[in-house]
């Protein structure tokens, strides 16, 4: 439909396609709600802290959700910002995995003075 629409009105078809975005999304949240406790349990089960688990789901939020902004800016033929928004997503998610490189350079560090 927003590509029909795109013939015509190109603010409408960019409205429809987002609408259709947020649907999709919403949907895969519904879905993704009972796998994501089962997700939990399987790292909490692994002895992986609540924190971290945390972050790996943040991290996973901002990818979708800059893939489909991305996307958006691509259809709309802005592909200067989808571009600049991969690199947003790409800060975030470094950001966002700092403790967790700090906590794996720990444990490296406390292996390798273990072995000393």
């Amino acid at each position: 439909m927003a590509v029909l629409l795109r013939q015509y009105c190109r603010e409408q078809s960019l409205f429809v396609a987002l609408i259709a975005c947020v649907g999709v999304l919403s949907a895969f949240m519904v879905f993704a709600g009972s796998i994501l406790g089962d997700v939990k349990e399987i790292f909490e089960g692994a002895g992986v802290p609540e924190s971290y688990i945390t972050l790996i789901f943040k991290a996973v939020a901002v990818c979708f959700i800059t893939q489909m902004a991305c996307g958006i800016c691509r259809d709309s033929g802005e592909t200067a910002i989808a571009s600049m928004a991969e690199i947003w997503g790409r800060g975030a998610v470094t950001f966002i995995s700092i403790p967790l490189i700090q906590a794996l350079l720990e444990k490296i560090d406390t292996i390798i003075s273990q072995g000393s």
